[in-house]
């Protein structure tokens, strides 16, 4: 699967996704798009398999995160949506992500399991509060659940675009990174801590950056759309 731009669909409704999606009809390729679990709840798994019958590859994130059995019981009930990609927790364990690749083993497309390491609302004292103080950086976290994740049968791994670069240096370039937490120079961050602009995110070497308001609100979605996909992907559209 060749780099892209993901737009996330965070949206309360299948009927405001749908207009959105609307600014994107002349496009001869429809774009990668993120359900996460606000929309997922809201509109359910036809959603989701509303916009594969129209074309959309479609990144499923639900970051997943219970005991093993659970986790693969959900991978197992979620097959039949066809998606290309599907988030568990990384801090869930070993066995867990072992446990969801094992429920997809018998799919010929099989979604490609991503592990979340930490999230990019978390600053580097937010995630020591939120891991009960634990004495290492963010980057030294998000090394220790990647490097677990993709040993458990995980096939590539989320995180900001911040560690990417130390993912890259101290894992190595053979999995897929995914990256939220993007915004192009000039725009606010929110409530994201950890953020890069898309060409530093192609620079690093990301492989998929997730970008939501930027788009999702911007006065004119397609061409804010088209610009961050040019700067991210360079002369490679």
């Amino acid at each position: 699967m060749k780099s892209d731009v993901i737009i996330a669909l965070d949206f309360p409704s299948e009927e405001k996704a749908w207009a959105f999606l609307d600014h994107f009809k002349s496009l001869e390729e429809k774009p990668f798009v993120k359900v996460g679990m606000e929309l997922f709840y809201a509109a359910g798994p036809e959603f989701v398999k509303k916009l594969k019958a129209e074309g959309y590859p479609v990144f499923l994130d639900l970051k997943l995160h219970d005991i093993p059995n659970t986790v693969a019981g959900a991978v197992n009930s979620l097959k039949g949506l066809g998606v290309d990609m599907l988030t568990l927790h990384a801090s869930g364990g070993r066995e867990m992500f072992a446990r969801a690749k094992e429920a997809i083993n018998d799919m010929e497309h099989p979604p490609i399991l991503l592990g979340v390491t930490v999230l990019t609302s978390f600053s580097d004292e937010g995630r020591k509060e939120a891991l009960l103080g634990e004495n290492h950086s963010v980057e030294e976290t998000v090394e220790g659940l990647a490097k677990m994740a993709l040993s458990a049968g995980c096939d590539g791994i989320v995180s900001s675009a911040m560690e990417g670069e130390y993912l890259r240096k101290t894992i190595g370039s053979s999995f897929p990174l995914v990256c939220p937490g993007i915004r192009p120079k000039g725009v606010s961050a929110g409530d994201q801590k950890r953020v890069v602009t898309p060409e530093d995110a192609r620079k690093i070497g990301v492989d998929f950056i997730v970008v939501g308001r930027p788009i999702t609100k911007a006065d004119d979605p397609l061409s804010a759309y088209s610009a961050i996909r040019r700067d991210f992907l360079g002369g490679n559209e």
